[in-house]
């Protein structure tokens, strides 16, 4: 596990090269406290920080096969590298470290750019091919690892796990991206392939790119494919997807389990994480205790349930409880470690979890991908009750029960009924993908519309928001409704925030996480079985559930969903008002020439005074701002 960087050059003095390189992978130490690596040759600069994970004496990178015409950089691990390096070394090829990571030089060798296919872990390569004076760059198929780059002006390519390396970078200028910007306030996160600055991409999950002598493309290797999950009296019956699934499942564990050093899990409780949590305890040749943390905010707190599933398990269970003043201290800490802005707010206890987690373990597994794959949002249900709201006469619907719920008294609670109610009648009348996109983000077409200024609104005319959700409906290998749902989450709300979150958050305290659930076997399979297994009438989870009661307690499988928030909407009348008063003030937002000011000031007083719950849209404008006054220009 580490961060890695690059860039190709020409007529550059060696020392200087030396030195940008090492800039790079300096503002990466985070992703590798444990060693660098640097590989500098004609045409091609490599470099790398390590965290060691697997092979502690001699998994130093970068790695060279045995002529030295390849040498590679990656970040992640490869869980089936045993059986590669055995395969491999029946072919002839020498290995000279026992690390994951060399055999996909030799893979390489003998599959051409075809060896990624043969990978199965998660993964930031770059391989550089002297030969063919050619770089590959490689991400894993659901985009656990992240790999950023871009091309300059004269056609050099320059790539990193994180964009901040990319800002040591000095042939490239850096800027704001508008229509990066417009897209974050919609979705709370940049999606792939964009980021917030102009020129720079991110290599989207289950892609290659080839770069050679200035042209750069990109190649498809991988995609998650629904197509043949239609109905349940095709293929397997349930109980031979239950069982085949949990046998996959297993073995996915089994593979995340491969550790020099200590090993835990998280476990808040509920059904993904305690499965995970459970097959890890079984199936591990040492004992692996699990990791939560707790809030005295009760509504966002999951320390009983967490408790439970441990004590039925059987394993060493470690939790902390944080207050409000903990979490706002590490609010600096987060401003500092994010690429760019992020408006998910669980951001913040995951960055507490994954700091508590490391004190004991250097490698923890997650639930991740289990809502993602069953279905288990509260989303997928109201999906379902909004084709039967929509059959409702136009009149009762706008005339009586949404003025109704629109004067519902304002909550601040975790997904209290007024927040569900109110986000459910946003956007019901807009075809699926979009009404899904206004359930799920933050700021809606009407809201940008008063929040940019005129000349903004000018530049980003003819930009659709939406183009990322009808780009993945129409390239989804999908012929049911749920299946589209599914494929547009794993494809924008898994892969830009939540695995962006996991990854930040983890890697800023030198933790790195696996996610079993995401194993591509395991996603395979499930997105092959039909939905019915996965949102039955209104039941989440619902073949996960079944194989789940193997395991753990039926008050553990059928508890109701919390998430993993914070007191958002709490924080911003109290804790946190001074601060988002500053943040927003109006003479400040007037000379940025962005935003509005007395638009953002209506929302900011509308929701001090319990008006209206806008927690989503100022948090995200809060940490867009909050981006913005960080270190991320030069010369700012």
């Amino acid at each position: 596990m580490c961060g890695i960087c690059g860039f190709s050059y020409k007529d550059i003095d060696p020392e200087s090269l030396r030195s940008v390189l090492k800039d790079m992978c300096d503002t990466m130490i985070h992703r590798g406290p444990d060693d660098w690596g640097a590989h500098v040759e004609d045409r091609m600069a490599l470099g790398m920080r390590r965290l060691s994970i697997i092979d502690l004496k001699t998994g130093h990178q970068p790695l060279k096969n045995e002529d030295g015409s390849l040498w590679l950089v990656y970040n992640g691990e490869i869980y089936n590298f045993p059986g590669l390096r055995k395969d491999l070394i029946k072919k002839g090829h020498r290995f000279s470290t026992c690390s994951d990571g060399e055999a996909i030089l030799h893979l390489y060798e003998e599959k051409g750019e075809d060896f990624v296919e043969y990978l199965n872990g998660m993964f930031g390569i770059a391989l550089w091919d002297s030969k063919k004076k050619r770089l590959i760059l490689a991400r894993d198929r659901m985009g656990i690892k992240p790999l950023h780059y871009m091309i300059n002006k004269q056609g050099h390519i320059a790539f990193a796990s994180e964009l901040k390396a990319l800002l040591k970078y000095p042939y490239w200028e850096p800027g704001l991206d508008m229509e990066s910007l417009d897209l974050y306030l919609t979705y709370e996160y940049v999606p792939t392939p964009k980021t917030i600055y102009k020129g720079v991409l991110k290599l989207p999950p289950g892609h290659m790119l080839i770069y050679k002598d200035g042209n750069a493309r990109l190649k498809e290797y991988w995609d998650m494919d629904y197509s043949s999950g239609e109905s349940s009296s095709k293929g397997l019956n349930e109980t031979e997807y239950e069982e085949k699934f949990l046998e996959l499942l297993k073995a996915s564990v089994k593979r995340r389990l491969i550790s020099d050093v200590p090993l835990g899990t998280f476990l808040s409780g509920g059904i993904d994480s305690s499965m995970i949590t459970a097959l890890a305890h079984d199936q591990s040749n040492y004992p692996i205790e699990s990791y939560q943390i707790g809030f005295l905010e009760r509504s966002f707190d999951e320390s009983s349930y967490a408790e439970q599933a441990a004590n039925h398990i059987g394993i060493n269970h470690r939790q902390r409880m944080f207050d409000t003043s903990q979490m706002l201290e590490v609010l600096p800490k987060v401003f500092d470690f994010l690429d760019e802005p992020f408006g998910d707010a669980s951001l913040l206890p995951t960055f507490l979890l994954c700091r508590f987690c490391r004190e004991n373990v250097t490698v923890a597994l997650s639930g991740d991908g289990g809502d993602e794959l069953f279905a288990g949002y509260y989303t997928y249900q109201a999906h379902r009750l909004a084709k039967f709201y929509l059959m409702m006469p136009r009149l009762l619907r706008e005339g009586i029960i949404e003025p109704v719920i629109n004067k519902m008294p304002v909550s601040a609670k975790n997904f209290s009924l007024d927040f569900r109610a109110k986000r459910f009648i946003t956007g019901i009348t807009q075809p699926t993908g979009i009404r899904h996109t206004l359930w799920m983000g933050s700021l809606g077409p009407h809201d940008k519309a008063r929040l940019f200024r005129p000349q903004f609104l000018d530049a980003l005319a003819g930009h659709d928001t939406y183009d990322p959700v009808r780009r993945h409906i129409e390239k989804a290998k999908a012929n049911h409704p749920l299946h589209e749902i599914l494929y547009l989450d794993a494809k924008l709300y898994l892969q830009d925030d939540l695995l962006v979150k996991v990854d930040r958050a983890s890697m800023a305290n030198s933790l790195e996480v696996r996610v079993p659930f995401l194993d591509h076997t395991c996603v395979d399979f499930v997105t092959r079985m039909p939905p019915e297994f996965k949102l039955k009438g209104l039941k989440t989870k619902y073949l996960l559930k079944k194989t789940a009661r193997h395991f753990l307690p039926g008050r553990i499988i059928n508890r109701h969903k919390k998430g993993f928030g914070i007191p958002v909407a709490k924080w911003i009348k109290g804790e946190l008002r001074e601060l988002f008063q500053d943040t927003f003030a109006p003479d400040r937002i007037r000379r940025e020439g962005i935003f509005d000011p007395d638009f953002i000031s209506k929302m900011l007083n509308d929701h001090m005074a319990g008006n209206v719950d806008n927690r989503k849209s100022l948090w995200t404008l809060f940490m867009f701002e909050q981006w913005r006054a960080g270190r991320y220009f030069r010369g700012s």
